[in-house]
């Protein structure tokens, strides 16, 4: 991904795992969803809401166990050699 933005004219600036980010919210998901699983299944049924259950668990673990991966990729596209992104704050050495 990162080749496929550099030939397109972007800079990557950073890239993040958020693996560990997705396994936490897909958790809330399916804990909210049981919370409210009547709800749910009065809006859209038995059956998917069983399907999305099961969807959002899965993905949980497969996040968790480290089978899914997910990235954010911070890129922006330099103007003039200018990438218009902020330098980190100042960082004074204490030696």
């Amino acid at each position: 991904m990162v080749s496929m933005f550099q030939a397109h004219g972007f800079e990557v600036r950073h890239v993040e795992s958020l693996r560990e980010h997705y396994a936490l919210t897909l958790r809330r998901w399916v804990d909210n969803l049981m919370k409210r699983f009547d709800e749910a299944v009065e809006e859209v049924g038995a059956e998917r809401a069983r399907v999305w259950r099961l969807y959002m668990a899965g993905s949980a673990v497969g996040f968790e166990r480290h089978h899914l991966e997910i990235h954010q990729v911070l890129n922006v596209r330099p103007k003039e050699a200018k990438s218009g992104m902020p330098l980190r704050p100042n960082f004074e050495p204490t030696f």
